[in-house]
């Protein structure tokens, strides 16, 4: 019997690992086009939500959806919007937020928001620039982003629908396109039937810790269910709104607009 030296076994076995190991990133590399490729939302998707704040109980209705398709310096992306109406008389709040998402990177390349509160009002406008990790504000403040794939707070719940939540969970995620803004830690809570005007839903609840030095003077709690299925639906979000306080937003309504019915059919005119 032939022994080899210890030196050359050792260099086999570093080898073979290597191999294997290079074998698992091209695996994980596939897993991972693959689910971008299919993602759990589409154009036209529009999801309507009943508001309810503080013990003024159901006092607002809000909504979110994919509004279509629109070029940003040349890259195909999704417009996503939010619109919030919430209150009484005098003591009424409102956000109205669109994100541009380049849905092959989960990248957002433009953002925009206006918030309006009893005793505020705020408004941003930024470009994101993935490839330099750069954005910049209207108003000409800009920084640098720690990802080269930024999010805001919009896209990131869009975001959040590609993850496979499993049990006992933790993540973290510097992807905010704001440094200051990170990181965001997502926790997976449990599981649980929530009873809706939309229907019924079996969901995957997640608790989302957010800093925002202006909205919550530090870090935020978010609580989010995901319908625990492939579209993972945000059924039920719940926050705090300046003012107002604890405000809950729950599905009311699942809608296809005429955004998606056009796309379908340019899809079938072009095969």
């Amino acid at each position: 019997m032939t022994t080899l030296p210890a030196r050359r076994s050792a260099s086999m076995t570093f080898a073979r690992h290597a191999v294997t190991f290079a074998a698992w990133l091209v695996a994980l590399s596939r897993a991972v086009g693959a689910q971008a490729a299919v993602l759990p939302f589409e154009v036209g998707e529009r999801l309507e939500y009943q508001v309810s704040v503080g013990r003024m109980g159901n006092i607002g209705k809000g909504a979110m959806w994919v509004d279509g398709l629109a070029d940003v310096r040349g890259c195909q992306t999704m417009v996503l919007r939010f619109e919030l109406e919430a209150g009484k008389g005098p003591v009424r709040g409102s956000d109205k937020t669109r994100s541009w998402l380049d849905p092959q990177r989960m990248a957002a390349l433009r953002f925009e928001k206006t918030e309006r509160h009893p005793l505020s009002r705020h408004s941003e406008s930024a470009e994101l620039f993935p490839e330099t990790r750069l954005w910049v504000e209207a108003g000409g403040a800009a920084g640098q982003s720690p990802s080269g794939a930024p999010l805001d707070e919009l896209s990131f719940i869009y975001f959040l629908r590609t993850i496979s939540l499993a049990g006992d969970s933790v993540w973290r995620f510097d992807r905010h396109f704001d440094a200051a803004r990170n990181p965001t830690t997502i926790r997976v809570v449990g599981r649980r039937t929530l009873e809706t005007a939309a229907g019924s839903f079996r969901t995957v609840q997640i608790e989302m810790r957010v800093h925002d030095p202006r909205r919550y003077k530090g870090e935020g709690i978010i609580t989010i269910d995901l319908s625990d299925d492939r579209r993972r639906l945000p059924v039920r979000i719940e926050s705090s709104m300046p003012v107002l306080g604890r405000t809950v937003l729950t599905l009311s309504a699942i809608r296809v607009t005429e955004a998606e019915a056009s796309v379908v059919a340019q899809r079938r005119g072009a095969r």
